[in-house]
């Protein structure tokens, strides 16, 4: 099934409609009819109070949660529904992910950590992978570190080499969850820079959930969210 658009050619991502309900305590609508398209080359952010459901939206737009009403598309494609082995594909594929912490493994060199989601994918051999994990710590300025266990490195280089990390497939969509939240104001200010630069020299969409109201300032579109609705 595709999406008809007027934009088809530039929506990378398209949220119909999509509810989502949370059972414990009891029952709780945390999403009420979010609907917006998030579109090429994009750095778009998400913002809201505590609870209004933002991080929430995230992880259904992310595919990993899948238990939510409405519908998804990513490239015109209609997402929900699908087997989760099919999602798992369209993840490593088309879809980069970068957390408030940076989840690298700590014991493994930096460089082998952002090989790892493209030895998942497994479409290219182990030395292409290599030189595309050099090249993406390079774009990040963190080259230098690629030897090194992630454990050795400060807050704000590990954040870094988890960007790399995300970059490694060429994603369309890197999505975040408060990137900056465990930075200060100068590796903020990097990171920012960085997916500026994603967005419009690699036509990478960005969608980051953040409460950083002046990263959020300096996107290119917000969306705030209060109790599960968009309200701007």
């Amino acid at each position: 099934m595709s999406l008809a658009n007027t934009n088809a050619q530039s929506v990378v991502l398209s949220a119909r409609s999509i509810g989502k309900y949370f059972y414990t305590p009891e029952k709780l609508k945390v999403l009420k009819d979010v609907q917006f398209d998030a579109y090429k080359g994009e750095f778009l952010t998400l913002v809201g109070k505590s609870g209004s459901g933002k991080s929430t939206l995230l992880y259904c737009l992310s595919t990993m949660d899948t238990d939510y009403e409405g519908d998804l598309f990513i490239d015109g494609e209609r997402i929900t529904g699908k087997h989760p082995t099919q999602l798992a594909a369209i993840r490593n594929h088309s879809i980069g992910f970068v957390f408030q912490f940076h989840y690298l493994l700590p014991e493994f060199s930096c460089l082998k950590n952002v090989m790892i989601p493209a030895l998942k994918l497994g479409k290219y051999a182990y030395k292409e992978v290599e030189e595309r994990a050099y090249q993406k710590l390079e774009i990040l300025g963190v080259q230098d570190q690629a030897l090194k266990p992630a454990s050795k490195l400060s807050g704000g280089q590990q954040q870094r080499v988890s960007i790399a990390r995300a970059l490694i497939n060429d994603p369309k969509i890197i999505m975040c969850d408060e990137p900056t939240g465990n930075l200060d104001s100068k590796n903020t200010q990097i990171v920012f820079d960085i997916f500026k630069q994603l967005a419009q020299n690699n036509a990478q969409t960005i969608i980051a959930v953040t409460h950083d109201t002046d990263f959020a300032a300096a996107s290119d579109r917000t969306i705030e969210l209060a109790d599960g609705r968009i309200i701007n």
